[in-house]
């Protein structure tokens, strides 16, 4: 059976793994699963994060799309029965499906750069039972997760990330720690649901496209960000912005969480009969 020592990295997936145990341990210790918990990692690798999380809780069911790594999933893992290895592209799998028997479960994962904002963006829209998700991820993709309103990184994914997660940067871990090392350090995000959204939006869909239009046009004020994307007069997007306290020159990537949940409140306020 083809061991570890025998595979060759595919730059095409993006494949830099980690193979200290200890820094495993310390992961799973930070994601904050417990033994009655279920896990759903994505991009199990050659096994080793999948080790430490079926010595760390109730039953792990492991995503990897390299079919070649099939083998060695399976000899790491031998000796872990509530262990489960699933082969496919999770953009294109069922999770619904595969986490249909857990009431509540957490995601792990350690996914190639290039897919970490469409994969966070796919679970911080979905309606699935998610307790936790902990990612390791860019430096700076976790800046921007973590980023606040003005700062380089504040856009969407930190505001969906947010409104309903708490992130924060648990470690950063420097590109030696990984095999190949990529050219970039890494950071290991923590994101524990919060039991209700940091802001009390009554429409979710209209919260979010009020958001996205917020940065549709970096540097643009607001107003002008509202004009395009409601196709309003200049007249009625000052106006929301007056009845929310929002100066009308203040710019969209500047505005936080709390600002578009009343803007998106005074929209809807005058969208009801």
């Amino acid at each position: 059976m083809k061991r570890e020592s025998e595979f060759h990295h595919k730059r095409s997936l993006g494949q830099n793994f980690i193979t200290d145990d200890g820094l495993f341990a310390d992961l799973v210790a930070l994601s904050g699963v417990g033994k009655e918990d279920c896990v759903l990692e994505i991009g199990a690798g050659a096994g080793g994060m999948t080790r430490a999380l079926a010595a760390a809780c109730r039953e792990v069911k492991a995503i990897e799309v390299d079919g070649a790594l099939l083998p060695i999933l399976r000899l790491a893992l031998e000796r872990h029965g509530n262990a489960e290895v699933i082969h496919g592209d999770v953009m294109r799998l069922n999770l619904r499906e595969i986490t249909g028997g857990w009431a509540r479960f957490h995601v792990v994962a350690n996914i190639p750069y290039y897919l970490t904002t469409d994969l966070l963006t796919m679970l911080l829209k979905s309606s699935m039972p998610i307790a936790s998700i902990s990612v390791m991820v860019q430096k700076e993709a976790a800046q921007r997760i973590a980023a606040g309103p003005g700062e380089a990184g504040w856009g969407m994914l930190a505001v969906r990330a947010q409104y309903a997660y708490e992130p924060r940067v648990a470690l950063e871990v420097p590109a030696q720690m990984f095999t190949p090392p990529p050219k970039v350090d890494s950071a290991f995000v923590v994101m524990p649901r919060r039991e209700k959204p940091a802001v009390d939006a009554a429409d979710e869909e209209l919260f979010f496209r009020v958001a996205a239009a917020a940065f549709a046009m970096r540097r643009k004020t607001m107003e002008n960000n509202l004009i395009a994307s409601f196709r309003v007069s200049r007249e009625q997007a000052g106006k929301w912005l007056s009845q929310c306290g929002i100066p009308p020159g203040a710019r969209g990537e500047t505005l936080s969480l709390q600002d578009f949940a009343a803007l998106s409140g005074a929209i809807l306020s005058e969208r009801q009969p």
